[in-house]
């Protein structure tokens, strides 16, 4: 079972796919600046939670979205990412992803005793085009983590991995189309050929949303929101299949 973390939000807009960023486009809704980064109030220390019982409220193996409605690695988050690593080292039964667009920041924001990484930390870079991939991955690779993700989401034309994955170091990728209103599209052909990259080269791969906006076979399909992570699953299943 997945939980989503934020212990800051807000962000700042940096590369092509921040145009139609589902944070800013909620934050709006609500009458909230999305450029203003602050500290969680309330959920600060969530995975420290604890009930009644005296028992942490995660359980330990659960999977934990960190830090997806800022970035872990922003600057106005210098003075509390310290404290932020102290709880991720509290809960070391716990999986944590954090998603970034700043590697450039990544080497001068970990912890003194990181090493080679925490082994309950994964860390994943987001490249949504082909010039970003080739800006980002380079300085990833060189990233102490003992879990390396990319996500190429929101995607916004295809984009060939296969100089990365062949690395050996990439362990996962996940793709995903862009949500809401002024969506851009999502081609499954992009999807399906990053597909194929994976299964060439052993990595796995996750289909986790189509977004809004659904090309295949030369037809746009309109997905309802709350299917567009049921619509990517079975997309992924036909995609496996049609590729045995």
């Amino acid at each position: 079972m997945g939980y989503l973390w934020s212990p800051w939000h807000g962000c700042h807009k940096c590369s092509p796919g921040c145009k139609n960023c589902y944070v800013f486009y909620l934050d709006k809704t609500r009458d909230k600046d999305a450029n203003i980064v602050t500290k969680s109030k309330t959920n600060f220390n969530f995975p420290l939670k604890k009930n009644r019982a005296g028992e942490y409220k995660l359980p330990a193996g659960s999977e934990i979205a960190t830090c997806f409605t800022s970035d872990f690695f922003l600057e106005e988050a210098d003075e509390w990412r310290a404290e932020a690593w102290e709880i991720i080292k509290k809960r070391p039964d716990l999986k944590f992803l954090i998603c970034t667009k700043r590697v450039e920041r990544i080497l001068n924001c970990l912890p003194e005793d990181w090493g080679l990484g925490y082994d309950n930390v994964a860390i994943a870079v987001t490249c949504e085009t082909q010039a970003m991939a080739d800006r980002r991955i380079p300085i990833f690779l060189k990233v102490p983590v003992k879990k390396r993700f990319i996500f190429i989401a929101p995607i916004l034309e295809y984009v060939d991995l296969s100089q990365y994955l062949g690395s050996g170091l990439i362990d996962r990728v996940s793709v995903g189309g862009e949500s809401y209103s002024n969506a851009r599209v999502c081609d499954f052909d992009w999807v399906s050929k990053i597909f194929k990259t994976c299964k060439d080269y052993g990595v796995e791969f996750d289909f986790h949303q189509t977004g809004t906006n659904l090309k295949k076979d030369g037809k746009i399909y309109s997905i309802k929101h709350r299917e567009e992570y049921s619509q990517a699953k079975k997309a992924e299943e036909y995609l496996k299949k049609f590729y045995q």
